[in-house]
């Protein structure tokens, strides 16, 4: 019975060291154009997607309108980006980002629906949003860590890709692409 429980822990142990693996964000920090979120996220920029879940199946898909403005206070730049959804099940939504950019090219982030701080960085053209959201599923609401990447294509361009896990467990994917007006 030891040797069963002690072989149960071992696995569990190999699985959750398998999520913490990954490309650090550094790794893009000679990548061209650079991303600068304020300036990219300025005005109005239009998003199409799709959710998949962990089988590859395409569960939703969605548009996505952000009216995004930034300010300085006290010498730091704080951002809005103010998310409006509409799904291809004819709901819509609304997410409100705050964001603060913090030194190094390091971000946090706030809304409603994220469960503490969403924490980024940027390197070259790449961004790094990691956050647990919590997400409603069936009545119920499920605190879903999120592993999101952006990658700058142009200055009207960026793809984005979202992994979502429970327990390090995968649950499904993400995959955007944004057009800034």
């Amino acid at each position: 019975m030891k040797e069963g429980l002690w072989l149960l822990c071992l696995a569990c142990g190999v699985l959750g060291l398998g999520g913490c693996g990954g490309v650090a964000v550094d790794r893009y920090r000679g990548e061209q154009p650079v991303l600068d979120l304020a300036r990219y996220f300025d005005g109005t920029v239009d998003g199409w997607g799709i959710f998949q879940d962990r089988s590859g199946q395409v569960v939703k898909r969605f548009h996505v309108v952000i009216d995004a403005s930034w300010v300085t206070r006290d010498g730091v730049a704080v951002g809005t980006l103010d998310e409006h959804f509409s799904w291809s099940d004819g709901s819509t939504s609304r997410r409100v980002w705050t964001i603060t950019r913090g030194g190094d090219g390091r971000y946090v982030g706030r809304a409603d629906d994220v469960v503490g701080d969403a924490e980024g960085e940027v390197a070259g053209n790449a961004l790094r949003w990691r956050y647990v959201l919590a997400l409603p599923v069936d009545g119920r609401v499920w605190h879903v860590d999120f592993d999101d990447w952006m990658f700058l294509v142009d200055e009207q361009v960026m793809l984005n890709r979202a992994r979502m896990s429970k327990f390090g467990f995968d649950l499904g994917e993400v995959t955007l692409s944004f057009r800034k007006r």
